[in-house]
């Protein structure tokens, strides 16, 4: 098995695929590339926080990208080329991240995003497997789901902050816990 790039979108949901990769054995460094977090005080927060996962793992992590990209989203013009705004999400994600993953010699890369049960799996998959073709690389499809609740579990437990809503602007103004939320940016 080769050195695997495995994409992080934020420190609770990385808790699991790191316990299990590792426990495994796998060779590999996590990648920070979300410019779908919105806006810059979480986008930092989260990148903090992911940070502190890798520290407890003792694995790598490398960072692509320091700025949301906010107005990207708000001004939906990507609605001209995706059916929808989660679909461009994960293409823009995971062509960085095979790209990455070409450039600097891993023979495969995977995500995070695939703990969750409220991502889309299959376009995930799809998305990524079209990806490393592109790329010359190799997408490892893992539904890490069956541990979500455990990574949850294992995040409260070294104190990680653990967010309330998927990421972009869009889905902070959807949350239930929008006001809550924003207060927090405050404190």
């Amino acid at each position: 098995m080769g050195r695997m790039l495995l994409h992080c979108c934020c420190g609770p949901c990385a808790m699991y695929p790191l316990d299990l990769l590792t426990s495994e054995g796998r060779d590999l460094d996590c990648f920070w590339y979300n410019p779908n977090i919105q806006p810059q005080f979480e986008f930092d927060r989260r990148h903090e926080n992911l940070q502190k996962a890798c520290d407890h793992y003792k694995i790598m992590l490398l960072s692509e990208g320091t700025e949301c990209m906010q107005e990207y989203w708000l001004a939906k013009s990507y609605l001209d080329e995706y059916a929808s705004r989660c679909e461009m999400c994960y293409d823009i994600r995971m062509e960085e991240v095979a790209k990455f993953c070409s450039e600097n010699g891993y023979e495969s890369f995977s995500t995070t995003l695939l703990v969750s049960p409220y991502q889309q799996h299959d376009k995930i998959a799809e998305i990524s497997d079209k990806k490393a073709v592109k790329y010359g690389v190799k997408f490892d499809y893992i539904d890490f789901r069956p541990g979500f609740r455990q990574g949850q579990d294992m995040a409260r437990e070294i104190g990680l902050y653990r967010q309330k809503y998927c990421g972009c602007i869009f889905s902070l103004e959807e949350s239930k816990f929008r006001d809550k939320i924003y207060k927090s940016f405050e404190e």
